[in-house]
């Protein structure tokens, strides 16, 4: 008997109907087994309990039909959940973060064209505490659900309008050299708000076109990008590795570190993108993300 064989199958048959109601008998039945022994063997060989393989299965495509566009509450319907709320609380359990907080941080993902791979590059983070801080800037504001992510500072290279970086520096003349990115939600819960700043003293310098924003005290996950070659491209708006390294980076972050990690996504706090001297047409150009965590109950 080649149970490998009989859990592949098993296996096949609950990704094919990952969308109606399973249960364990109905699996077990259809590779053969009684319940009991085949749910033994499942958790023997596998590492985890058969419907929590399932509810695992479940969660992991949900997920990704989450860039579709698509309701949260109708994606819950359809992989089995009966509230938002309950899936949320599931999700959130599963993934280490709330399916809101997946579709902000990746909705431009699903269509990018040139995600980079970064296997080979160390992608552990370094953690650390970082004091309440004050931004000001420029930023837009856009809806969750159309791709907004095409306008944060990742693509900003590509930006062919005023200098606003230098504008900023000017204006707002900064006690150290580097620019932050940060999605704030607005008022409206479909649209958020983009700011693209500067780390300031205080807002006095603040003109009436800009953004202001006061990020408070966090534990942070920090992740370095993998670092890329921008030399050719600095003179052109034809492409932007760095951007493509800053997609992977969030899509690894939210898709592999979470997951295999102690930590949560404390959405109590603001994530955030940093970007120094060592992102501006250099070779090996890296900037940072700073992802607010706390420790799993």
């Amino acid at each position: 008997m080649n149970y490998n064989d009989d859990i592949n199958r098993s296996i096949k048959y609950i990704e094919m109907h990952i969308k109606k109601e399973l249960s364990a008998n109905e699996i077990a039945e259809h590779v053969g087994y009684s319940v009991f022994h085949f749910c033994r063997v499942f958790s023997l060989l596998q590492g985890t309990s058969l419907m929590d393989f399932v509810r695992k299965k479940r969660l992991i495509q949900a997920r990704e039909e989450l860039l579709s566009n698509r309701k949260i509450i109708d994606i819950a319907f359809d992989f089995g959940f009966k509230t938002a709320s309950g899936f949320s609380k599931a999700f959130r359990k599963e993934f280490g973060y709330s399916p809101t907080i997946y579709i902000a941080r990746n909705n431009s993902l699903s269509t990018s064209k040139n995600i980079i791979k970064i296997e080979g590059f160390n992608m552990i983070p370094t953690f650390t505490k970082k004091s309440a801080f004050k931004v000001a800037g420029y930023g837009i504001e856009t809806n969750i659900s159309n791709g907004y992510m095409k306008d944060i500072a990742a693509y900003w290279d590509t930006y062919t309008g005023e200098n606003l970086e230098s504008k900023m520096y000017e204006q707002l003349n900064p006690p150290k050299h580097g620019e932050v990115g940060i999605c704030v939600s607005s008022s409206d819960e479909s649209n958020v708000k983009y700011l693209f700043g500067l780390i300031v003293d205080d807002f006095s310098k603040v003109t009436t076109d800009m953004m202001t924003f006061d990020v408070p005290e966090a534990e942070y996950a920090v992740f370095t990008t993998p670092p890329v070659d921008n030399v050719a491209t600095a003179a052109t708006y034809n492409e932007d590795p760095l951007s493509d390294a800053v997609k992977a980076t969030w899509k690894y972050i939210f898709e592999e570190w979470f997951q295999n990690s102690e930590y949560v996504f404390d959405e109590t706090k603001i994530d955030f993108e940093f970007y120094d001297e060592r992102c501006h047409g250099l070779e090996n150009a890296v900037m940072e993300i700073y992802i607010p965590i706390k420790k799993k109950s």
